[in-house]
């Protein structure tokens, strides 16, 4: 019998077992593969800090101390991890894969440590819009590109950054899982009117709530808006719903747990995503996508990014910054209840066929066992120079 493959797996996410652990649990079995996951003891993000889980059962976990935690203008890519050394030397993997940007310092580290050790390079990778970096970043791209061996990619254009930066080298898809045991649907909210809407996410101008808003005051039907979330442009969203005169159909929620989110998605008859695309800003994959559909809740996105592929035939695709179309729709859909419940249904089945953690485990583990195959191969080329794309760093936009 042949020995498993050793793979360690580097990701922020698995701070929280309800974040980033869930897609390792369906490859606790498999006897093909040997997983480490590394974590951070503490992250920030969005404001907030998180201390690590305890390690589940069935996963091997080291979880580290992170260097510059939340240091810079790109917060979280100028971290790395102390003692990740000794973990590649115990554990001695085949293959490293990292869910980062190829421009991180810990992008940078993972690097080093897979040609030191002879492991693959595996990066995961979010980012679908091509940049221009300052020094040393537009450095350690090209570096860490020409020393990796696959690309697991959330969007064909997160693939197309890589390419643009000199990566040939083989490409797979993978998407972000949902936790099914905790988004399921409940019972259907009562038939409209009133239409219930609701947002889930950042409050900040990118996220098109204002347009949410304006659609609302244009619409023929009485509509309700619900917004579960945090951000800076809370203030000024208070405002123009005053000056609207919808004080009184709009209501903010703070953030929950997951459980409190897939509660506050099941009270919801639509729920709704209106992306602006930006210079910083297109919207890489949309998490809630999912959660919603798996809800059985219907989804009204933008076509910003990776959104129309995402949502599949579980709701509707409007058009970015467009807030006589979304009112057009709000008035439809009011009047379609079984159209509500079809592309609620169509979202499930979405979901059941794309984006279980069963289906990203899978993705995963194609995506190991492959580059191990490739150990010492990676293909590069001079990357292009990029005449598009603004000086500066980007964070990872996530819904």
């Amino acid at each position: 019998m042949s020995k498993p493959l050793r793979v360690l797996s580097i990701a922020h996410t698995a701070v929280l077992r309800e974040a980033g652990r869930l897609r390792y649990h369906p490859l606790a079995g498999d006897d093909a593969l040997e997983v480490r996951v590394v974590a951070p003891a503490r992250w920030h993000q969005f404001g907030r800090w998180y201390a690590a889980d305890p390690p589940d059962d069935g996963i091997a976990m080291s979880i580290l101390p992170v260097r510059l935690p939340r240091a810079g203008p790109a917060s979280w890519y100028l971290h790395s991890y102390a003692g990740l050394g000794a973990v590649v030397r115990g554990f001695a993997p085949e293959v490293i894969h990292l869910w980062e940007e190829p421009w991180s310092v810990v992008a940078l580290q993972a690097a080093v440590l897979a040609r030191r050790s002879g492991a693959a390079l595996v990066l995961e990778v979010d980012q679908n819009i091509l940049k221009s970096l300052p020094p040393p970043f537009g450095w350690i791209r090209r570096h860490v590109l020409r020393r990796t061996s696959l690309i697991l990619s959330r969007s064909p254009a997160a693939t197309d950054v890589v390419r643009a930066c000199g990566f040939t080298g083989p490409a797979m898809p993978i998407g972000y899982g949902v936790d099914e045991a905790v988004f399921r649907p409940g019972p259907p909210p009562p038939p409209a009117p009133p239409l219930h809407i609701g947002y889930v996410g950042r409050i900040v101008p990118e996220k098109g709530l204002d347009d949410v808003l304006d659609a609302m005051a244009m619409a023929r039907s009485e509509v309700r808006l619900s917004i579960l979330g945090e951000g800076p442009h809370e203030p000024a969203l208070r405002q123009r719903a005053e000056r609207l005169r919808l004080t009184e159909r709009v209501r903010f929620h703070p953030w929950g747990g997951a459980t409190d989110v897939a509660d506050f998605l099941r009270q919801l008859h639509v729920l709704v995503l209106p992306t602006r695309t930006g210079p910083a800003v297109k919207e890489q994959f949309g998490r809630v996508i999912i959660e919603a559909q798996a809800c059985g809740i219907p989804v009204i996105g933008s076509a910003s990014g990776a959104i129309p592929d995402v949502l599949g035939r579980g709701g509707w695709v409007i058009p970015e910054h467009d807030p006589a179309a979304l009112a057009a729709l709000l008035d439809h859909v009011a009047a379609a209840p079984d159209a509500l419940l079809a592309r609620g249904r169509a979202g499930r089945r979405n979901v059941e066929t794309r984006f279980t953690y069963q289906a990203v485990a899978q993705s995963l583990a194609q995506g190991w066992l492959r580059a191990a195959s490739l150990r010492g191969a990676p293909a590069v080329q001079e990357p292009r120079p990029s005449k598009s794309g603004p000086n500066g760093m980007a964070g990872a936009e996530q819904a």
